[in-house]
This record gives structure tokens, C-alpha cells and sequence, in this order.
């Protein structure tokens, strides 16, 4: 088991806190929280060690298609990841919804 965070500059709000997936195998939920500063923040927990570059590769993508102020918890079960960008997606959908 590995956690590790990454924090990346942000200017957008988000409206909600939201909560996607499940932990189990080959999957991850995500659970986001809206931030008051201007920073996003991701905080992991993995079933899957030695993959903080995949991670933060990921993460850098996101950050530059979204840019919102959050806090991004990851609880993993060896998602790939594809699917890691796919939740990641949904649930900003989720947090935006008003």
C-alpha cells in the first residue's frame, strides 16, 4: 500500500462535493471537495506501489483540461490508467452539477 499527494495551481470553482466508484478490483472512488484557495490537490492511496509517475502524468493532463480548485481523494485497487481519467471525469461532471 503507497500514498502520496501532488498539488497543482487552479483558478475555477467547483459548485459541490461529489463521489464516484467503488474500491475493489481494478478500480478506484474518488471523492472531491471544494477548495477555498487556488490549488488542487491530489491525495492517493494505492494498492499498486511504484506508480507516482503515472500518477502525476495523469494528474497533469487533468489539471490542464479542468483547472478547479479542489480536493481530489483517491482510494485505488490497481485502476489503469484509463479508467483513473475516466472517474476523474465523471465526477467533476458530478460536482458541477447544480
Amino acid at each position: 500500500m503507497e500514498s502520496f499527494s501532488f498539488t497543482y495551481p487552479a483558478g475555477k470553482k467547483i459548485a459541490q462535493c461529489a463521489h464516484i466508484g467503488v474500491v475493489g478490483s481494478g478500480d478506484l472512488e474518488i471523492l472531491v471537495e471544494p477548495r477555498n484557495d487556488e490549488y488542487t490537490e491530489f491525495i492517493v492511496r494505492t494498492a499498486s506501489d511504484g506508480f507516482q509517475e503515472i500518477w502525476k502524468s495523469v494528474f497533469e493532463r487533468f489539471t490542464a483540461q479542468y483547472d478547479i480548485a479542489a480536493t481530489l481523494t483517491i482510494n485505488d485497487f490497481g485502476a489503469t490508467p484509463g479508467v483513473v481519467s475516466l472517474r476523474l471525469a465523471q465526477v467533476i461532471e458530478i460536482a458541477n452539477r447544480k
